[in-house]
């Protein structure tokens, strides 16, 4: 089965989801050489971008193993985001752009961007117009949430608005900003978006911790393909999960804790080669030791200790004194890793919900900070 975006085929159809802090170019490199795939940078700043931001300049280059350069960008004005699209495309060699229009967080929601942005419908068209003018042939898509929360839901107009601008595919978290990352993705937003969009694939988001949950959402909701996120945090070997799920071959067992060791460190030298030093790269690699270990017999001091190691050798040295042989705990194979917050009301800019029709940028609105 293969995603079309453009002139870009993704076969299996599976996408890395952006997610700050953790999808750089390290960790977009351990899971592509799982299986093939769509990876996309973290989400970066438009304003920063066009003004030159040296940190933001660097997350958009190219890597050469890379065989398509996919950068997300987020951006409330649309002529700033029409210039960003260019400066990605013509300057860094962007094969696919990606607009974030579903960010929950609150210092993104309450400057009236990410997931707050399609409540102003017009707004939400004239940025969608601007990217996909400046990326020319390049595939312009959008990832956004059902909306603000149950009684603000964005997805289905927006969807047929981005639909109607010519975006390549839209893709659909199925959660609300106000439940943040809490409760079960409602699969049956995705199925009624992908009614609603007929002339594009719809992708959909949301609960995939395993292979076979990729297969049952797209039987289950129709759509065209799958963006992982909190599912390969920790498990980067889900690509080959998914590849293999998609393929109809056997899905592997979980790895033995041996092999997981082997890819941690793989990871910790791949961000120490990264960051300018080794203790960032170390440093940086901490966050993701709880969710390796998620489910395996590691015990808490052992955990706690490796979270707060400040170099290589001393990762290593703590991570031999593991039991290669353990396997996952019963019933620990989908347990949730990353963000589990929420419910929680979302912040807005005064009076947002009452002024869909408002065309101007908010004020203040640009996030600087890429990468969330």
């Amino acid at each position: 089965m293969v995603l079309k975006l453009g002139s870009i085929e993704v076969d299996p159809p599976v996408v890395l989801a952006p997610m700050a802090g953790v999808t750089n170019s390290a960790f977009r490199h351990l899971c592509r050489s799982y299986g093939p795939g769509l990876y996309v940078t973290e989400m970066v700043s438009a304003r920063a971008l066009v003004e030159g931001n040296a940190k933001t300049r660097g997350m958009v280059e190219r890597d050469a193993a890379a065989p398509v350069h996919s950068v997300q960008l987020s951006g409330v004005d649309p002529a700033v985001v029409g210039t960003a699209v260019r400066i990605v495309v013509d300057g860094y060699g962007a094969d696919h752009v990606d607009l974030n229009m579903g960010c929950p967080v609150p210092k993104v929601t309450r400057l009236g961007a990410g997931a707050a942005l399609p409540v102003h419908r017009r707004l939400f068209r004239e940025i969608v117009r601007a990217a996909v003018r400046s990326a020319g042939v390049v595939p312009v898509t959008v990832k956004m949430r059902k909306g603000i929360d149950d009684a603000t839901l964005t997805y289905l107009e927006a969807g047929r608005i981005a639909e109607d601008e010519g975006v390549a595919a839209v893709a659909l978290h199925a959660r609300t900003a106000e439940q943040l990352y809490s409760g079960d993705a409602d699969w049956d937003a995705i199925a009624s978006l992908k009614q609603a969009v007929t002339t594009i694939p719809v992708l959909g988001n949301g609960d995939v911790w395993a292979g076979e949950d990729a297969i049952r959402m797209m039987r289950q909701t129709g759509c065209d393909g799958v963006v992982v996120g909190r599912g390969c945090l920790g498990r980067p070997w889900l690509f080959r999960d998914l590849a293999d799920a998609f393929a109809g071959r056997p899905v592997a067992a979980s790895p033995a804790l041996g092999e997981v060791v082997d890819v941690m460190r793989r990871h910790a030298r791949l961000l120490a080669a990264l960051h300018p030093s080794e203790l960032q790269g170390v440093t940086d690699f901490r966050k993701h030791v709880g969710w390796y270990l998620t489910g395996y017999p590691a015990g808490p001091d052992r955990r706690r200790r490796l979270a707060q190691a400040s170099s290589l050798a001393e990762l290593d040295d703590l991570l031999a004194e593991l039991d290669p042989g353990a396997r996952l705990l019963p019933d620990a194979e989908n347990l949730p890793r990353g963000h589990l917050h929420g419910p929680r009301p979302v912040t807005l800019p005064e009076g947002w919900r009452q002024r869909v029709d408002d065309p101007t940028p908010p004020a203040g609105g640009d996030v600087f900070a890429s990468g969330g």
